[in-house]
């Protein structure tokens, strides 16, 4: 499938998407989110505590969905904050959500292609979370996030292999393009990214990316 599939996917599915982030506390919401949600709770608190200190800095959220990390981290004091997706009806929340928090002023959210858009400024932190699963060619989104970047950058990569990742393989078949990772592939993308530094964790079914430019 193309990426304009994957864009039409997502903004037909940004509701759902933002109530993944919600507090449902039901039986089966709280079954949902031990079997297959940990990974988007566990990437969010890194990628949070990693942009630390925040005050003042500046962030790029590649793949910025309704706008969880953007809104949290302008929130805790970061300077500027800029989100990019595909899907409009996704920046369409992420703008709501900035506005309802107070930090309209700092978030800046704009409905475009990442490899396409023209940035003219560097950021202090890149968040490339939960945008990897959908990319034909990593190596190029990685080298362009890390030109972007001055200080730190973080990225999730869905884990290949198991019972999991065959389920949402599955699921996503007929929705849109799914790449996932095993973790040698991601080791290679990486070892070519200069004198940054990076480390590769396992957090349930993702790969944590930390890049630390030099």
């Amino acid at each position: 499938m193309s990426k304009r599939s994957t864009s039409e996917f997502f903004d037909s599915y940004s509701q759902d998407f933002d109530a993944i982030y919600g507090n449902q506390n039901t039986p089966l919401n709280r079954i949902a989110n031990q079997l297959f949600r940990k990974s988007m709770r566990l990437r969010y608190m890194r990628s949070v505590e990693g942009c630390q200190p925040v005050e003042g800095k500046t962030v790029l959220d590649v793949g910025c969905g309704p706008g969880h990390y953007s809104v949290t981290l302008a929130s805790r004091g970061a300077g500027r904050v800029l989100g990019v997706d595909f899907a409009d009806s996704m920046i369409k929340l992420a703008r709501q959500k900035a506005q309802e928090a107070g930090v309209g002023n700092k978030c800046q959210f704009e409905t475009a292609d990442f490899m396409a858009y023209s940035f003219g400024e560097t950021f202090d932190y890149s968040l490339v979370m939960g945008f990897m699963d959908y990319v034909s060619d990593p190596r190029a989104v990685i080298e362009r996030v890390l030109s972007l970047t001055r200080s730190k950058a973080f990225f999730s990569f869905p884990v290949d292999g198991g019972i999991l990742a065959w389920q949402r393989k599955l699921r996503y078949k007929s929705r849109c393009d799914l790449f996932m990772y095993r973790r040698d592939e991601i080791r290679g993308l990486f070892a070519t990214v200069g004198s940054s530094k990076f480390g590769v964790e396992k957090i349930s079914r993702d790969f944590f990316v930390s890049v630390h430019k030099s």
